[in-house]
């Protein structure tokens, strides 16, 4: 073998390692493989709803608003027919997560679709209590009485992620941390 062939063969390997990689990474992106590291805990809504003329209105009748300027992504508490001490308590532990979030807390807007007790939402301040006219949210909403369900629309009123009754909340935070950033 000749210096020459033995550098070209030399430089043939070195290729070979860095496009090895990025083939395996290629081949494995088209076949719908997604390391750990980028799955979500909730579950992800194919195709995304557009809640944007679903007529969703807050408790003053007021269409609840979708772009703004702070670009907010709205947690919505869908409780079952009847909301009590659990279903209050999984809707203060939305808020808290919400609170956990630091500087992008501004960023999440959670409000409730349900009925609550008359002075409940007083001690959940920010959290806003909603109407469905149109019942767009019903396929998500828990039927049995004192049960949360939890749905993500993004700052344009896209639903993009739901979690059923007995969520992890630690994990809806980790979720919500990453889609704020994004």
């Amino acid at each position: 073998m000749t210096p020459r062939t033995r550098n070209r063969l030399g430089l043939i390997l070195i290729l070979l390692l860095f496009t090895a990689p990025l083939l395996t990474a290629w081949v494995l992106s088209e076949r719908g493989w997604l390391p750990a590291g980028k799955r979500n805990y909730g579950t992800l809504l194919q195709p995304p709803r557009d809640l944007a003329a679903a007529g969703i209105v807050d408790a003053d009748g007021q269409a609840l608003p979708w772009k703004d300027a702070e670009w907010s992504w709205t947690v919505f508490a869908l409780t079952g027919p009847s909301c009590a001490s659990a279903c209050l308590a999984r809707i203060d532990e939305l808020r808290r997560v919400r609170l956990s979030l630091n500087q992008n807390a501004s960023r999440v807007r959670v409000v409730v679709l349900g009925t609550l007790p008359p002075a409940a939402l007083d001690g959940l301040a920010p959290v806003r209590e909603v109407r469905d006219p149109t019942a767009s949210l019903a396929a998500w909403r828990p039927t049995g009485a004192d049960e949360v369900a939890v749905v993500f629309a993004d700052p344009h009123g896209f639903l993009v992620l739901s979690y059923g009754v007995g969520y992890d909340a630690r994990k809806l935070r980790h979720d919500l941390e990453r889609v704020i950033k994004s």
